[in-house]
């Protein structure tokens, strides 16, 4: 094999490895955003163009980020969108991703949290060098009820909680230790 293939089946597998890493990157970025209620965020994960399928609530992209806060509002204190396995069938500029997702959903009674897993059937596109979802297809697999009260325990006091706003810790640069006395906690 001469230098130049070699080169141009580097540079193949890099452009191909930087493409999967960026597809992650993009659908683990958008869940994050949505535990974050982060409308921006949420928003620069979508093209324009794009829709999303959650059960029979088809919506499109420009007004995603608002009704799935609102959705998630309305039925919850927190949740927590966990992505695990992922599938990437890259073609050229389109990707055809499959990733299971464990949803923790955390009540507005501050008792019960249900746990939802499931999977995102998501078309990606790359447009001007930038990745986004295109079409979301949302699959539940399973639920269960469980007990939510644990977080209201001494084990749990002191722990800082999520917030859905860029209040939440996670949004500091850079990340310090501060005295419990400051933060949002349990």
């Amino acid at each position: 094999m001469s230098l130049e293939q070699e080169l141009a089946e580097l540079r193949a597998t890099v452009t191909y490895l930087k493409d999967r890493q960026d597809i992650l990157d993009c659908i683990q970025r958008e869940s994050r955003a949505r535990d974050r209620q982060d409308v921006e965020q949420i928003a620069g994960c979508w093209w324009e163009d794009g829709v999303d399928e959650h059960g029979a609530v088809v919506t499109f992209a420009p007004d995603y980020p608002d009704k799935a806060n609102l959705g998630h509002s309305m039925n919850f204190n927190l949740t927590s969108h966990n992505i695990t396995n992922h599938i990437c069938d890259l073609d050229g500029d389109v990707a055809n991703c499959e990733s299971y997702v464990i949803g923790g959903l955390y009540w507005l009674d501050g008792k019960s949290t249900t746990i939802a897993i499931g999977r995102y059937l998501d078309r990606l596109e790359k447009r001007n060098g930038e990745w986004r979802i295109v079409v979301r297809r949302c699959t539940i697999e399973t639920t269960a009820d469980c007990d939510g009260t644990w977080i209201h325990s001494k084990n749990v006091k002191g722990f800082l909680k999520g917030l859905w706003s860029k209040e939440d810790p996670s949004y500091e640069r850079p990340y310090e230790w501060k005295p419990k006395e400051e933060g949002v906690r349990w």
